[in-house]
């Protein structure tokens, strides 16, 4: 009987931490799902007025259509790869819609805000341009094969490349501890693509009839305090980004890896906002003379900080997070002035925030990965080069490789039949109108005036009552004029008489 007590107590405890489990990463999940407003608010205040609408609601598909696509198609693909004697396998075989069999629910919700983010960063890349139909088709096809194959290749444990295989390649596989390569490659490689394929918002780099400008012309940032929100959002649910993809918290050391997370992620976002607005700072004192101060810079720069430190959160110690930080301020500034040098018209700057920030958290995890944290994180023995060991740095790269080859094979024969069938981009004149307009029955702000008889009588009634109150004023100093008079009368009077007196 005491045994069985003891039994059924110790099930208890074990469904209770599982509950905790559970609870945390529906906390972490919702964090991660939070950053579809932060998305949605950046790529609002850094377009144009006369597009907001247009980018808001393609920010609501994403998660629309993230959800219908990673649930239908997309988790299988990811993470349902056989029992364990199944090897290495290139996709998952099990859990689509049509034979459903999932029972992790929390865990198909924490990767569908993932997965949701990866299409998100394609948004703001071709705002102004991109017909909705086009959107919703690339959202749903990122989200339910490109991205999946990706996570089950890296996360998985029958992926080539992953650190949870029973065989990984080099002995230890590629580590992205919360996607630098998997989500933020995977989305900011599909929309450098994408954004080749679509060409350049109209004044750009050319004018209306084609002829190249001798500057590409800078689109101003309509409100620079909705980039700022979205800034914030951004980092603030990073912190459910990053801790939470211990996928748990009662296991022992979990904490410990948490917490790190937690401080890496921060350092490395402040370092990065740095770094990128200290360049820019000296750069535009030494191009144009000027000290400017680029608001947008070091945002982007945080960001990207936020992008470097993805991968390696768990396993860099604070101060290597700091290094990580300054240099992906730096790789986001060369990244930006390149597409502009190439001509690539990114209109919110997230091809180098995710792609080439993403490349630099990849390869800084196979400099500066401490064999003591990795052991933590992991259970294997294995450091970066500045550590003594370079098979890491090699699975890395390949890594790199690996996701930039996939993506760009899968997305840009999508991208040029979405534009040979006339379906990806608005026409000339809808994109110079403003797809609010054009597509959504008017501005996201009601910025006309009151109607023209009504200005016309309240003009009416201002000078009726300006008048009479002149004409007050003046029968007033009339009044007084009249007094005045009188009492100079009387003076006069007063004198004369003590005169003759």
């Amino acid at each position: 009987m005491r045994r069985i007590e003891e039994t059924l107590s110790l099930e208890i405890l074990v469904t209770r931490l599982e509950n905790v489990d559970t609870f945390y990463l529906l906390f972490a999940g919702s964090l991660v799902f939070l950053m579809q407003a932060g998305f949605a608010m950046l790529c609002a205040g850094s377009i144009r007025a006369k597009n907001v609408q247009n980018i808001l609601l393609k920010n609501l598909l994403d998660a629309c259509g993230g959800a219908l696509g990673f649930y239908s198609i997309g988790y299988g693909l990811a993470y349902e790869g056989g029992d364990d004697s199944s090897g290495t396998t290139f996709i998952g075989t099990e859990n689509y819609f049509f034979h459903y069999n999932l029972d992790d629910h929390i865990g198909w919700f924490f990767q569908f805000a993932f997965a949701a983010t990866a299409a998100t960063i394609v948004a703001g890349t071709v705002a102004e341009r991109c017909k909705m139909e086009a959107y919703v088709c690339y959202s749903f096809f990122i989200t339910a094969f490109v991205y999946p194959v990706v996570v089950h290749s890296v996360w998985d444990s029958h992926g080539f490349l992953s650190v949870f295989n029973s065989d990984p390649l080099s002995g230890v596989g590629m580590i992205d501890f919360a996607g630098s390569g998997v989500v933020h490659m995977t989305g900011g490689c599909t929309a450098l693509v994408a954004a080749i394929v679509l060409g350049a918002r109209i004044g750009r780099f050319a004018d209306q009839d084609g002829n190249p400008l001798d500057e590409p012309m800078v689109f101003k940032p309509h409100s620079v305090s909705l980039q700022m929100l979205g800034t914030f959002l951004l980092w603030f649910g990073w912190y459910g980004f990053n801790p939470g993809s211990t996928l748990g918290i009662t296991s022992i050391g979990y904490g410990d890896v948490a917490a790190l997370c937690a401080v890496t992620t921060t350092l490395a976002a402040a370092s990065g906002c740095v770094g990128a607005l200290f360049i820019s700072y000296v750069a535009t004192q030494v191009t144009i003379g000027e000290e400017v101060l680029d608001v947008s810079m070091a945002m982007n720069g945080s960001l990207s900080g936020l992008v470097g430190i993805t991968a390696g959160c768990s396993t860099v110690q604070p101060w290597a997070a700091v290094v990580i930080g300054l240099v992906s301020g730096l790789v986001y500034f060369a990244a930006s002035k390149t597409l502009i040098y190439l001509k690539i018209d990114d209109a919110v700057d997230a091809i180098p925030v995710h792609f080439a920030s993403g490349i630099w958290g990849c390869i800084a995890v196979g400099l500066f990965a401490d064999p003591t944290l990795v052991s933590a994180a992991y259970d294997v023995n294995k450091g970066g080069l500045f550590y003594g060991e370079g098979n890491l740095l090699a699975c890395q790269v390949c890594g790199i490789l690996f996701i930039i080859g996939w993506v760009v094979a899968l997305t840009t024969p999508f991208f040029v039949l979405l534009k040979t069938f006339g379906y990806f981009r608005v026409s000339a004149l809808e994109e110079l109108v403003g797809c609010d307009l054009s597509h959504h029955g008017g501005s996201a702000y009601d910025i006309k005036g009151p109607p023209g008889e009504v200005v016309e009588t309240f003009e009416m009634d201002r000078k009726s009552r300006a008048d009479n109150n002149g004409r007050s004023i003046q029968s007033i100093g009339s009044h007084r004029t009249h007094i005045r008079d009188d009492n100079h009368s009387n003076d006069s009077g007063d004198h004369t008489h003590g005169e003759e007196s």
